[in-house]
């Protein structure tokens, strides 16, 4: 079953990793203010970046990576800027 690791920008212009086997519902669920506290505290403003993994454990990994980033490397990922 494909998974994607995915990036929304949010209001407060913070950049938000996560995981999950259904994109568009899962985006949903951000704007909608269901899914995690931070987005409903500070709701996405868009779905900046994504990538697609065949199974949500590897999707998974990759969300763990990225959290550790800095700020500045999660900017050059989404601005394609970033090799990796």
């Amino acid at each position: 079953m494909p998974a994607w690791f995915y990036i929304l920008r949010l209001q407060s212009g913070s950049l938000y990793p996560g995981a999950t086997t259904d994109l568009k519902q899962r985006y949903k669920e951000h704007c909608a203010k269901r899914a995690c506290r931070t987005t409903t505290l500070d709701p996405p403003i868009a779905l900046v970046y994504s990538e697609e993994y065949e199974t949500f454990s590897e999707a998974r990994r990759r969300e763990a990576q990225v959290k550790r980033w800095s700020r500045t490397k999660k900017e050059a990922l989404v601005a394609g800027d970033l090799i990796t």
